[in-house]
Order: structure tokens, then sequence, then C-alpha cells
């Protein structure tokens, strides 16, 4: 396992990275209602990451081994798709929950994030799936310091969510970051405190929960992107880059208008730093 620790200059350019992720998720916000096609969404990240970010949408064309290269420049996951949906031309309709996952490169850095969105009035249990996994999220964002465990990011994921009475996806997570897109160490969303690799200072990881209202078991569609929910089950997923310091973490995918960080957080909020330029 091959893990880069950023030094001072690293962090700060990923902390550009982060907040031009964040504010591009706030931009999109505004589009996001009954009736737009999540290609006409995908239009509108592309114009504004490369136009008035003056940054790189990383999924376009992106190639991991075994996938053909990534159409389109953000991931589109509606309802029971649990991530890498691809955008279309089908429009969006009220009742829908949709993930949108961007991921910019800024000056060689990456900055990565995900956010759900409501289409209109939904279903009481598609708000409580949305806001459970916001609260998971943060979750096991409050167990990264220095010296703690992947493990222990998991485990907090995890009892959280089926104490809830929701399943977590085993077969997707977070990763390492920085000037690659994908970088060591994998994040699971499950597991036992105080195993896996260690967290030190300077890394920088994302934590990105995927849950489902049904069952965990999961499949990918012919396209060879779109993951589902094998029994058609609501899957909702959140996602910040953070950033492990030697009192505890910053959180670099915040901006000005992120969702309001859940109470529970609060206490631990000197350790939460707004990443600005």
């Amino acid at each position: 396992m091959t893990i880069t620790y950023k030094d001072p200059d690293g962090i700060a350019g990923m902390r550009i990275a982060g907040r031009l992720a964040a504010e591009l998720l706030d931009y999109l916000a505004q589009f996001v209602k009954p009736g737009i096609t999540t290609n006409e969404l995908d239009r509108l990240a592309e114009d504004y990451t490369t136009q008035v970010l003056g940054a790189i949408s990383a999924p376009l064309n992106y190639a991991p081994g075994g996938h053909n290269p990534y159409p389109k420049s953000i991931c589109t996951s509606i309802n029971h798709q649990v991530c890498h949906g691809i955008p279309n031309d089908k429009p969006l309709k009220k009742g829908d929950i949709i993930n949108i996952d961007v991921t910019v490169i800024k000056n060689g850095w990456h900055g990565d994030s995900s956010r759900m969105y409501q289409v209109g009035e939904v279903s009481i249990a598609a708000k409580r799936l949305c806001n459970l996994t916001y609260e998971a999220m943060w979750k096991g964002i409050r167990q990264v310091r220095d010296g703690a465990y992947l493990g222990d990011i998991g485990h907090a994921i995890q009892t959280f969510a089926e104490g809830h009475g929701l399943s977590v996806v085993r077969e997707y997570c977070g990763h390492g970051i920085g000037q690659k897109f994908h970088e060591d160490p994998q994040v699971l969303h499950y597991g036992k405190p105080g195993t896996l690799e260690q967290l030190k200072a300077g890394m920088t990881i994302t934590i990105e929960p995927m849950l489902n209202i049904g069952r965990k078991e999961i499949k990918e569609l012919g396209d060879g992107w779109t993951i589902v929910t094998k029994d058609h089950s609501l899957s909702a997923q959140w996602e910040h880059t953070v950033l492990v310091t030697p009192t505890g973490y910053e959180v670099l995918t915040l901006s000005a208008n992120s969702p309001p960080i859940p109470e529970f957080v609060k206490p631990a909020a000197p350790a939460i730093t707004l990443a600005v330029a």
C-alpha cells in the first residue's frame, strides 16, 4: 500500500480543489427540478467547471482498468441507482432523489464530493434515507484524527446505519485522493474499531457511504458503470474529502452553501475548518 502524505503546498492545493468541488455542487442545486435532464445537468457542470472554476472534470473519459472511458463530467445516480449513474436525456420527475457526484482537478489536485438532492416533494422514506445517510457520513468523519484507524470510520458508519434499519453497500468505498483521482488507502464504510490502516496527519481521503433502504446487494447495469440495488430499493450517498490533521480533521469540500453540519458534530467544531482560498 502506497499512501501519499501531503506537505503544506499539497494541502493548500487540496483545499482549493475541494472548495471548487463544493462550489460546483452549490451551483447545480438551483437546476435540480422536475423536467430537467441529467444530460442538461452534466452540460451545466462541465461549462461551470471549465469556464468559471478554470478546472477540469476528472470523471470525463476516466478509464480505470477493466472499464470503458466514462463518457460524462459528473455522475448522476437516481433513486435505486447506488453510484456511477451516467447522465442521459430522461427528465427528472417530482419525488426523485438524485446523487450528484463531482470531482474537479485544479492545478493537478483533485477535489471530490457528492450530495443528495430532492426533486420537488419526496416521500418520507426517501427524505429519511437522505438525512440518515448524511448523518452517517459525519459519524465517520468524526472518527478521523492522527492515530485513529480506518476501521474506526467504517464501524461508526455501519453501527449508525444498521441501527436505523439501513444496509451498507460493501463493494464501493472511499479512497485516498490527491494528485491522483484514486489513491491508497481504501476507506470502507463498515468494519471493526482499531483495525486496518492507521491514519496519519497529511493523509487526504474521501468518506462516501452508500446506504440502502432495502438489502445491501447490488448489481452492475449493461453500460459497465451504473450500479443499482439488486432489490430495486432506494439508495443514497454523500461524500466529503477530508484531511487528517495533527489535532483531528479538516473537511476540504465545504462551502458557504453546504448543507448544515449536524448538531452532534458541533462540539468538535474547532477541528472543522471551512476551506478558503
